[in-house]
């Protein structure tokens, strides 16, 4: 009923031409003193032309609607697959379309190729960086090399976002040792843990997962610089846990300063920072990194791509447990 009233109030002219016609042959009649029943025989003949006519014409107009309905899907692959103009206007029409989608296009190139060309710049100095960066390291100790550690982690967090922005494939997904992943980034931040006195309870899993250990590192160093940045330093009841839960959940708890409800549902927001960031940037501590609001974004998109889940739990003053299943993992217990 609705595409009956769009296609009667797109045709009012027509509607209106039958009663102007009727008007027409009644005066002509009347002037000429001719029967009624010829009248009313002429007037027959009229309104049955002119409904086959809108019959037809309206079935022609549903075609067409239906027509550009299904044209959509087409023209996001080629704008120019357009059905032929049935009139000058139509082609008019068309034209302008065809007009708007090359300056579209080629505003969408030059922006691609920017980015391209912004992508390309920023690899290669994050690349480059990392050269003098590891010579520091082996040059450094204590709270300068912790520097050097962050800078490296930023480094890192700026070339995996430009990397997943590219849309980038390079993910190799097999079995691996989740041990050698947890190990290598308790080793990362080993200085921290031992200056800071700060305890790390981890014992060996004895699991294999099905994931990209890579990737898979880059997230629990993400989350790991995340729990230092808001532990307390030193005392007995201060602490990092690295635990497995059933049946294959990840995780890493501290006994920091927890995360205000608020916060909890938004942490993973692209340049959230809440109030316990805000906190951070809002004066100079030695010991902990700015908060950037890109890290945790960083670690759910990394873990959406790997099939993984990454949520947290938290209380305020209670510390903060950052969770990854990976049950869509095969689990091989050694």
């Amino acid at each position: 009923m609705r595409i009956l009233g769009e296609y009667l109030k797109s045709r009012l002219f027509l509607l209106v031409l039958p009663p102007l016609w009727a008007l027409l042959l009644f005066s002509v009649f009347w002037l000429y003193a001719l029967p009624v029943s010829v009248l009313a025989y002429a007037l027959l003949i009229c309104v049955v032309i002119s409904l086959l006519f809108l019959a037809w014409d309206f079935w022609r107009w549903r075609r067409r609607h239906y027509d550009l309905q299904g044209l959509g899907a087409v023209l996001q692959v080629n704008y120019h697959q357009l059905p032929p103009a049935r009139d000058l206007l139509e082609e008019d029409w068309q034209n302008i379309f065809l007009e708007v989608c090359e300056y579209k296009q080629q505003q969408l190139e030059e922006a691609r190729n920017f980015g391209r060309q912004m992508t390309d710049y920023f690899t290669v100095w994050g690349h480059q960086i990392k050269t003098p960066l590891a010579a520091l390291r082996l040059q450094l100790q204590g709270e300068p090399l912790e520097q050097v550690q962050e800078i490296e982690s930023y480094v890192e967090m700026l070339l995996t976002y430009l990397h997943l922005e590219a849309r980038g494939s390079d993910y190799v997904i097999r079995q691996i040792d989740l041990d050698e992943v947890v190990q290598q980034a308790a080793r990362h931040f080993a200085p921290q843990f031992i200056r800071r006195r700060l305890r790390l309870n981890y014992q060996p899993f004895g699991v294999q997962v099905l994931s990209d250990a890579r990737w898979l590192l880059f997230v629990l160093e993400q989350v790991l610089a995340n729990a230092l940045k808001y532990t307390p330093d030193g005392g007995r009841d201060n602490c990092i846990s690295i635990t497995l839960q059933p049946p294959l959940t990840l995780c890493v708890a501290d006994t920091g300063i927890g995360i205000a409800p608020e916060d909890l549902a938004r942490i993973f927001d692209k340049g959230y920072t809440g109030q316990n960031g805000r906190a951070v940037n809002s004066v100079s501590l030695p010991d902990q990194q700015k908060a950037s609001g890109l890290g945790l974004y960083l670690c759910q998109r990394v873990c959406a791509n790997l099939g993984h889940r990454i949520w947290a739990e938290s209380k305020p003053d209670a510390g903060t447990t950052i969770k990854i299943a990976l049950d869509n993992s095969e689990r091989i217990w050694e």
